[in-house]
């Protein structure tokens, strides 16, 4: 079908394209486009605090060692588990998508939304033991009998880094669940799915962050 033919056919027999576009995938593409610039900037604003955190690091090694020991590795472990199962529900959610499995796609959607709400759980576990040892932030760090002085800083990049995270895994669970919400009142098919894809792309980009949270903060050598 040529363009022309495709931009005179009526938005009324496609009701998920926008006035903008003359194809379903012309406007799939621009979306997935739009998608990775975003995802590129979330990239950019972790690289920039996983330096910062290196550097630091390097600076103070035996500090962010003696700190480091104050997490629980157990707990860190289970929620990597958990975002590494959540990508894969995520990931059959897409798949279930493309092929218009509409059951499926509900299934997958509500799993990812659960493993979200269980990922966030565990971080307000941990946050509750790191609130009552004193174990905060900068001027706020109370923690007595420290063998080594500046732990705060590590403290100060744990809150910074898993709290900025934790609020992408919130954000990426609101718009789960209005895809979620969609996809049970029959919205998605093979046809049209693009929303799917995208959140897609941005929840393993949050996974692939955690990815590398949990070995810098959990696993000091």
């Amino acid at each position: 079908m040529s363009l022309s033919g495709a931009a005179a056919e009526p938005h009324t027999e496609q009701p998920f394209l926008q006035h903008h576009f003359a194809l379903p995938e012309q406007q799939a593409e621009a979306s997935k486009i739009g998608m990775w610039l975003f995802l590129v900037t979330e990239i950019l604003l972790f690289g920039g605090l996983f330096a910062g955190y290196g550097v630091m690091r390097m600076l103070h090694a035996e500090a962010f060692h003696q700190a480091h020991a104050h997490l629980d590795r157990a707990l860190g472990a289970l929620n990597t588990v958990v975002l590494l199962v959540s990508s894969f529900t995520m990931a059959m959610a897409v798949h279930s998508a493309r092929r218009g499995e509409r059951r499926k796609l509900v299934l997958f959607l509500a799993l990812t939304l659960s493993l979200a709400g269980v990922f966030l759980g565990v971080k307000y576990v941990e946050y509750s033991h790191k609130f009552h040892d004193g174990l905060l932030p900068g001027r706020l760090y109370a923690h007595r009998g420290d063998a080594t002085a500046g732990q705060f800083m590590f403290f100060s990049f744990y809150f910074l880094m898993t709290g900025l995270h934790g609020l992408h895994v919130a954000a990426g669970m609101a718009v789960i669940a209005w895809l979620l919400r969609r996809a049970r009142r029959g919205e998605f098919s093979a046809r049209y799915y693009t929303p799917v894809d995208l959140t897609g792309l941005y929840w393993h980009l949050v996974d692939m962050i955690w990815i590398y949270l949990f070995p810098m903060l959990y696993l000091i050598s």
